[in-house]
């Protein structure tokens, strides 16, 4: 089905949270995988599911990208990933990433199979945290086979600043890669106003990107959605305008799905033909000179018109 890169740029403000968010709301099957090269948190903040729907675990940082890696060396494919993946209390899976910078180290190789796999992890959607995206990145190889790439940004001077420095660097590394999405972590108070505020600078400074929705700043929401906190999390601001965005990529990815796509069905007994050129036997027709109507025919026509 369709991967999406979920990244950011400097400081990678709410990755994480976003990718969980927008995976326990996704419309159709989802994978959340943290592919952040820094170290990932998962382990750390969420519970796994247990033998029922009273018991919880904590998540195992050995079943995941490393135990991965270990068994891909010699080729990945996408059946594999499932092996490998966690599920969380409430039915989301995931796989779980690497806990240290320096586990990243001898894994450069790993990201162009695992993107190409992830692309072809039918019928699950795959939302990717790729945590912060810098200059020479390994992870651009990832990147590179993604359906979308959604980049996260707080509405800030410098955030802006760098979300612009950014998204030309990575239409500059991928000239016919996936299509750049923003957005915005806005303030509830100002919501709709904030996320306006960024759509305009991003299309005034003719930037390749879309701002494509919010993500609501909603603390109390995050910490639900860590099983930290009591409460409705339906209800949360947070999860709320997760739907919307969700909605959103679900519909872009409808509407313009990558690669190549089936031939349109020829018609019986007629051999395909370039587009847009004129078959012999049509070109016969066009020039072919035409009767023209008699006066009886004519007084029938306009007879017809009254």
């Amino acid at each position: 089905m369709a991967l999406i890169a979920l990244a950011a740029d400097k400081g990678a403000p709410g990755v994480t949270t976003a990718a969980v968010a927008l995976g326990a709301v996704w419309p159709r099957p989802v994978l959340v995988a943290e592919c952040d090269q820094a170290g990932g948190d998962l382990v750390y903040r969420l519970p796994a599911a247990g033998d029922d729907d009273r018991r919880t675990a904590m998540l195992n940082p050995s079943r995941g990208l490393l135990s991965l890696a270990a068994t891909a060396r010699r080729g990945l494919r996408p059946e594999q990933i499932a092996e490998h993946c966690q599920r969380l209390v409430g039915g989301l899976d995931v796989l779980v990433g690497i806990t240290t910078a320096e586990q990243a180290q001898g894994m450069t190789w790993l990201w162009g199979p695992l993107g190409r796999a992830f692309a072809g992890l039918a019928p699950v959607d795959v939302l990717a945290d790729c945590g912060r995206l810098g200059a020479g990145s390994p992870l651009i190889d990832l990147i590179r086979e993604a359906d979308m790439v959604v980049l996260l940004c707080r509405a800030t001077l410098e955030q802006v600043a760098h979300l612009r420095e950014r998204v030309n660097a990575l239409a500059k590394d991928l000239p016919e890669g996936p299509p750049i999405g923003i957005v915005v972590l806005a303030d509830p108070r100002e919501f709709r106003s904030t996320i306006a505020e960024v759509d305009r600078i991003v299309t005034g400074s003719q930037l390749p990107a879309t701002v494509l929705g919010g993500l609501a700043l909603d603390p109390k929401g995050a910490q639900m959605l860590s099983g930290r906190w009591g409460g409705r999390l339906d209800r949360s601001l947070l999860i709320r305008s997760a739907r919307e965005v969700a909605a959103t990529l679900v519909g872009r990815l409808s509407a313009t799905p990558r690669g190549p796509q089936p031939a349109a069905p020829q018609a019986a007994g007629r051999t395909p033909w370039p587009p847009g050129v004129p078959r012999p036997d049509e070109r016969r027709r066009a020039a072919a000179p035409q009767p023209e109507p008699d006066a009886a025919s004519g007084a029938q026509l306009r007879e017809r018109g009254r």
